[in-house]
């Protein structure tokens, strides 16, 4: 007897196998908790959400579709819309904690030099974004001002995933280096 691809496993799943379930989470967890833990950094918050995705995935089996793409695939694709939608939720409560903060200790600051900090930087960014070859910086905006995931880009640019990946990483370098940041 062969050896159930993860694809036929999640058709087992859709089905309520528990055993597929188990086999499943056994041959892909780590790779979708290393994904997740590359966007979250946090350990604990990688294990919670790996946990959320397994969890969809059981929940969802039936909506994967084996002809836009492999089960691993569609499963990195949930861990990176869940670990974003984590890195949001978390910035936006420390964003609201910070208004609270500043409103309960009523602290004056310059806002116009903070404002003409800003601007600049902003300018500087979009300066060095000019300087990146036309691949780099269209493979950028998708990524990271789009919010697209990597197989995302590959597919609205029509390149290989590994293609995108690069480019988004190596104009990431370029941008360090033309900004001057370590």
């Amino acid at each position: 007897m062969s050896v159930p691809t993860p694809e036929d496993l999640i058709l087992q799943v859709a089905e309520g196998n528990e055993s597929a379930f188990e086999e499943l989470y056994d041959r892909l967890s780590a790779q979708v908790f290393g994904l997740i833990r590359r966007v979250l950094k946090d350990e604990a918050q990688s294990e919670e959400v790996t946990q959320e995705v397994f969890v969809e995935a059981w929940q969802q089996a039936a909506r994967y579709d084996a002809t836009r793409g492999k089960a691993i695939t569609w499963l990195l694709t949930l861990a990176h819309r869940r670990a974003v939608d984590r890195v949001r939720a978390s910035q936006a409560s420390k964003d609201r904690d910070l208004r609270q903060g500043i409103k309960e200790f009523q602290a004056s600051y310059d806002d116009v030099e903070e404002t003409a900090i800003h601007h600049d930087e902003s300018r500087r960014a979009i300066q060095a974004l000019e300087r990146l070859s036309e691949t780099q910086r269209d493979a950028i905006r998708l990524a990271y001002f789009g919010g697209y995931t990597h197989l995302e880009v590959a597919e609205m640019l029509k390149i290989p995933v590994g293609t995108a990946k690069t480019r988004i990483r190596d104009g990431m370098n370029n941008l360090r280096n033309l900004m001057g940041v370590a």
